[in-house]
């Protein structure tokens, strides 16, 4: 039985027995918050308990590293409908200690990828197209000035409100520790 058939099977009993009624809320975040943090496993359940955070609170949005590398991509706007249409009030931008964005290596990401199948000149094609893939998949060497970049992307986005309070945080994944990297 492949994971999926056992999801399946699960969410099954899960719905028949009504266990996703404790998790009824709306669209809207109760405490009028965006967070952007990475996709690591172990944030899933760590980070809302370490900030006080229920289901409803608050909307989450993940990326590999909490990253903001384009912005016009879709985590930039991400945060603009949360902001301009869910509501929200603030923004966090979290990233975390021990993240593996920054061990990457874009060379050995690529040959991992010819590795699987992806053929040398569909990489040569796109990297002739402008992609510029060493800097797309780039991840960073410091996680705090990589939370600052991203801090410093939302505030200064022409799309904005000018003055929106937005927040940059690290968090240890094996304590749950917060620790202030930029606040406004």
């Amino acid at each position: 039985m492949t994971l999926l058939n056992e999801i399946l099977s699960f969410n099954q009993k899960f719905v028949s027995e009504k266990q996703y009624e404790e998790f009824t809320t709306t669209k809207f975040p109760d405490k009028k918050v965006v967070i952007l943090t990475c996709m690591d496993a172990r944030l899933f359940e760590l980070l809302p308990k370490a900030m006080n955070f229920k289901n409803g609170d608050v909307k989450i949005v993940k990326s590999a590293g909490a990253i903001i590398n384009h912005p016009f991509g879709g985590i930039m706007r991400s945060l603009l409908v949360a902001v301009y249409e869910l509501r929200a009030e603030e923004i966090y931008i979290i990233g975390h200690y021990d993240c593996g964005m920054s061990a990457i290596k874009p060379d050995e990401m690529l040959q991992k990828m010819i590795d699987r199948g992806i053929s040398q000149d569909t990489i040569n094609m796109l990297n002739y197209s402008g992609v510029e893939l060493d800097e797309w998949l780039r991840g960073f060497e410091d996680v705090h000035e990589s939370v600052r970049h991203s801090v410093d992307m939302v505030k200064n986005h022409p799309l904005m409100v000018k003055g929106f309070p937005v927040h940059g945080l690290v968090i240890d994944p094996a304590t749950g520790r917060l620790d202030m990297v930029k606040d406004k």
